[in-house]
């Protein structure tokens, strides 16, 4: 029985399907429906749990070498949210699209994690790989 990490067994599995230069997406509560992409549902309530508190529960055992967000982001959102997430990558690189352009890239991605975020284009691209110090 696991009794640390992440205990979602269909969660576990998908990450473990995860390769070098492969996507996933952590999305918020609204998010797109893509019938030919696995979704894991970890919505509850209303922010229970946000694309934050799963981004941290990730990141210490998946390999990030980007991450992706809407440009609309930074539009729709206070400067101390941003802030939160900006903070949240570390030294991961961040890169912003449109998120019609986004959307476009969901199809080949391993999986997308639905959270129960309400935060406006909270949603994140990762795509698993080392960051290299420049």
């Amino acid at each position: 029985m696991l009794k640390k990490g992440i205990l979602n067994p269909q969660l576990n599995d998908l990450l473990a399907r995860v390769r070098h230069n492969n996507t996933l997406v952590i999305a918020d509560r609204g998010y797109t429906y893509f019938p030919d992409v696995e979704i894991i549902d970890l919505s509850l309530i209303d922010d229970i749990p946000t694309v934050l508190q799963v981004f941290e529960a990730i990141k210490p055992n998946f390999d990030i070498c980007k991450v992706t967000m809407a440009e609309e982001f930074k539009l729709e959102n206070t400067e101390a949210v941003q802030q939160a997430f900006f903070s949240a990558f570390g030294k991961i690189p961040l890169t912003f699209k449109p998120s019609d352009d986004i959307k476009k890239s969901v199809p080949k991605a391993i999986g997308i994690i639905r959270t129960g975020d309400t935060i406006q284009y909270a949603n994140m691209m990762l795509e698993s790989g080392r960051v290299t110090e420049q």
